[in-house]
């Protein structure tokens, strides 16, 4: 174990007591499913059904060429329809909308292995392909293209979490770490990496128990325990923390030897691999002080937020925000008939006690943001040029290097909506690009 750091970050309070001791438990199914066909960075799928189809759990219900991954049907039924949907990243999308017969008749296109050793890499990849993995973080790049790099000196598991109320990884190190185990080194046979790490906060003690112990004969796979801070869990700090090399501007992990996948992607590999399965399902924590009784959910891709919130007993209070992820870089919601997908790993209702925000933002050049900023920016003038469109001001104070931690909005004493503009501002350099 070891204790690095990486620079700027904030504390901010971690609300994860709401969920942490919560048993993982399975959402009850819900009678329709909307299966956005955009799930990855990249293009929406081609529809490969049509209404009226009947499908099975498992079967492929999209495709598509390049950056992209296939979708699967999470339950068996007939399909209702094929029509623009309310999506978490905002814009509605293409989604195939199922009719759940409560069959659960099952039809995977990825047959299971138990010999993995004798796959070869291509043969490894295309069962992740065809299992329709991403990163599920939130990021959600497709798993494939990023193992297939080749090989790289550091691969890095990130079990941070270091999100204020998420604990979906959490759960399932707590249920489920041999599985996370076996998709790392599953991956570990892919890049063949001179070192393999599983990171962890030190926030998550049962979780550290477990791996300590299952790991403890292991020469393979390292543990690496890291302070709590925020964001630990963000990429190119998590490589600065465990290996001391910074990813250059605009550079990518390959550029430092190293590839990051999350523990939840990890855990998917191995069901992809071994037993066949496509993610069908996935952990959410949906939780806040907006929540009756929060939960870790294994909940059905394509659930809406409302079935899920109301098998953790439902809204309380006065909700003021709802959020698909953490509160520092999830999204905002204004549709409960918004589905989960693979990227969801967490549903934060906030309540009117929660909001810190301000009916009259103001600067004050106190240069806090700059201080926090864990990728050494200056967010106050990403925000001005932001809000005035000065695209080539953006270009040379480098928005595009920006991860949109939220670190300079949770400090800021004037109340700007820093990240907001930054998300407005991105759109304009990259245009000017092409």
């Amino acid at each position: 174990m070891r204790k690095q750091t990486f620079w700027g970050g904030v504390h901010p309070a971690g609300r994860k007591e709401l969920s942490s001791g919560a048993p993982l438990e399975p959402c009850p199914p819900p009678g329709e499913v909307a299966i956005p066909l955009l799930q990855h960075i990249g293009k929406p799928c081609t529809p490969l059904v049509k209404v009226g189809d009947h499908v099975d759990m498992g079967q492929k219900l999209g495709d598509g060429e390049g950056l992209c991954v296939p979708v699967h049907a999470s339950v068996s039924g007939t399909v209702k329809a094929i029509e623009p949907w309310s999506h978490p990243g905002g814009r509605p999308c293409p989604a195939v909308i199922i009719e759940n017969d409560f069959q659960n008749t099952y039809c995977s296109a990825v047959p299971p292995c138990e010999d993995t050793d004798a796959l070869d890499a291509d043969g490894l990849i295309q069962r992740i392909r065809e299992a329709g993995l991403v990163g599920m973080g939130g990021a959600t790049f497709p798993t494939d293209i990023k193992a297939s790099i080749g090989k790289v000196e550091t691969l890095i598991a990130n079990a941070c979490e270091c999100e204020p109320y998420i604990t979906a990884d959490d759960a399932l190190l707590c249920t489920d770490a041999d599985r996370a185990i076996r998709g790392v080194r599953l991956l570990r046979q892919l890049l063949r990496p001179a070192r393999t790490v599983i990171a962890i906060e030190d926030n998550k003690e049962k979780a550290v128990s477990i791996l300590t112990d299952k790991l403890k004969n292991q020469s393979d796979v390292e543990l690496v325990v890291l302070p709590t801070r925020y964001p630990q869990g963000a990429e190119k700090q998590l490589i600065q923390a465990i290996t001391g090399h910074q990813v250059p501007s605009g550079g990518l992990p390959k550029d430092v030897g190293c590839a990051v996948f999350n523990i939840a992607t990890c855990a998917s590999v191995c069901r992809a691999v071994v037993d066949g399965e496509p993610i069908l399902r996935r952990i959410v924590t949906v939780t806040g002080h907006g929540i009756q009784a929060p939960k870790n959910l294994i909940v059905p891709i394509g659930t809406s937020f409302a079935h899920a919130i109301q098998a953790a007993g439902g809204l309380t209070g006065e909700v003021w925000k709802l959020i698909a992820g953490g509160p520092m870089m999830g999204r905002t919601q204004a549709d409960l008939t918004t589905p989960v997908t693979k990227g969801t790993n967490a549903i934060v209702a906030l309540t009117a006690a929660d909001n810190g925000e301000d009916p009259h933002p103001t600067c004050i050049r106190c240069g806090k943001c700059v201080a926090v900023c864990p990728m050494g920016l200056q967010p106050l003038y990403l925000y001005r040029f932001s809000r005035c469109q000065d695209r080539e001001m953006l270009r040379h104070y480098s928005i595009l290097d920006c991860i949109e931690c939220g670190c300079c909005a949770y400090t800021c004493p004037g109340k700007l909506p820093i990240v907001a503009a930054i998300r407005e501002g991105k759109p304009l350099v990259k245009e000017g690009k092409r």
